[in-house]
């Protein structure tokens, strides 16, 4: 009698579904990447300033992922807020169902993420309340008040919605 191999699937850090074909989450490791797989993903957003880990990279490479590494749009560290002109960046893919499925993603999938996605909740109408509360379900106790400043600030009209924008928004 053959043994079955039992595949378990473990989700990235601060993994969440966002939208249909849209995911968000920190920096996946070796025992995500079978759980990254399932995704089929075509794109990744990666908001850090510093580069994927080596892991990582060979993972997107093997799975003919596109990585647009838009944490290198701005100087500083870390710890920075994210500007505006990297969430519009940002949206320029978002909004594209080319790239889709994707995953938008910073080291622990917290702040520059989370800042993001309540940019795009604000895009779709959400109320301030129910955006701060998904932010903060993600960043925990270290919630920064910047960014939920920045997303409460975040000027919609800036966005170029395209011809044909996914069906969420």
């Amino acid at each position: 009698m053959g043994r079955t191999t039992n595949q378990h699937y473990i989700p990235p850090v601060n993994f969440g579904y966002v939208e249909n074909d849209l995911y968000r989450c920190g920096q996946p490791n070796e025992l995500n990447f079978p759980f990254m797989e399932k995704l089929e993903l075509r794109c990744i957003v990666w908001l850090a300033p510093e580069e994927p880990n080596q892991n990582m990279m060979n993972f997107v490479d093997d799975q003919d992922i596109q990585l647009h590494h838009l944490g290198v749009l701005e100087a500083g560290n870390a710890s920075d807020p994210i500007t505006e002109d990297m969430i519009l960046e940002a949206f320029n893919l978002v909004l594209d169902k080319g790239n889709h499925p994707m995953a938008i993603m910073c080291n622990l999938g917290r702040h520059r993420t989370g800042t993001v996605v309540g940019c795009l909740r604000k895009l779709q109408r959400w109320n301030l309340a129910s955006i701060f509360e998904e932010y903060r379900r993600y960043a925990g106790p270290k919630v920064r008040i910047l960014n939920e400043q920045f997303i409460e600030l975040f000027d919609t009209d800036l966005v170029r919605i395209p011809l044909d924008p996914p069906e969420w928004l």
